[in-house]
C-alpha cells in the first residue's frame, strides 16, 4: 500500500506521517517512511539546493525538473522496490505537491507538470493521499521561525494559490484524497487518519 501526505506549510503532515509510521510498526507491519524531495543522497542534495537558493534565482520550470529528478531516483531505487516486497510505503509529499506548488502556485500549465510527474514516476499513483488542510495564515504562523526555506518565505498570495490547488485536486479525485481539517489537535487528527488507514489495510 502506498500512502502519501500532502498539505501546505505548517499543516503538520510530517508529524502525522511519523505517527502513522510508528503505529504500523507497532503492529509488525513492514513499513517504510520517506519524504520528498530527499530520501536518497541525490534527493537530499537537490532539496538543499532548491530550498536554500535566493527567491527568484530558480525558475518555475527548473524547480519542476529538479524536483522530478529527485523523484525519479526515489521511485526507482527505493519506492518501487519496497512496494514490490509488500511493504507499506508512507511518503511525505509526492506528485500532488508539484501540481500544487509549481502548477497552481507558480503558474505552470497543469499538463506540463503532469507530464513531468508521469516521466519521473512511471505512472505510479498513491492508494491513499491524506491532505491536511489549514488556513494559510495559521500554517505560516506555525513555521514563522524557519527563514532558511525559500518556499515558506513566499508571499501569502502564493500560498493561497497552493491551498486552492490542493483542494481542487482533492475534488477531482475524491476516492484517492482524504481531506482533514488540520486545525484540530494532533491526537484527533492521528486518530482520524488511523481509522481511514485501518479501514483500507484490513478490508
Amino acid at each position: 500500500m502506498f500512502i502519501t501526505f500532502e498539505g501546505g506549510e505548517g499543516s503538520g503532515k510530517s508529524v502525522q506521517s511519523r505517527i502513522l509510521y510508528r503505529r504500523l510498526n507497532k503492529l509488525a507491519i513492514s513499513t517504510l517512511l520517506i519524504h520528498e524531495p530527499g530520501s536518497t543522497p541525490l534527493g537530499e542534495r537537490l532539496s538543499r539546493l532548491v530550498k536554500s537558493c535566493r527567491s527568484g534565482s530558480i525558475t518555475a520550470t527548473t524547480e519542476l525538473l529538479l524536483f522530478n529528478a529527485a523523484r525519479a531516483q526515489l521511485v526507482s531505487t527505493i519506492l518501487l522496490p519496497s512496494l514490490n516486497r509488500g511493504s507499506v510505503v508512507i511518503c511525505d509529499r509526492y506528485t500532488d505537491s508539484t501540481l500544487a506548488y509549481q502548477g497552481y502556485g507558480r503558474g505552470l500549465k497543469q499538463e506540463i507538470v503532469r507530464s513531468a510527474n508521469e516521466i519521473a514516476t512511471g505512472g505510479l499513483k498513491p492508494d491513499l493521499t491524506i491532505l491536511l488542510d489549514i488556513p494559510v495564515s495559521e500554517g505560516l504562523e506555525r513555521k514563522r521561525n524557519n527563514d532558511n526555506d525559500r518556499f515558506q518565505s513566499e508571499e501569502v498570495a502564493f500560498h493561497e494559490r497552493v491551498r486552492r490547488g490542493y483542494l481542487t485536486l482533492a475534488r477531482k479525485e475524491p476516492n484517492r484524497f482524504f481531506v482533514i481539517n488540520s486545525t484540530m489537535s494532533k491526537q484527533s487528527i492521528s486518530q482520524i487518519i488511523w481509522q481511514r488507514v485501518n479501514q483500507l489495510l484490513f478490508k
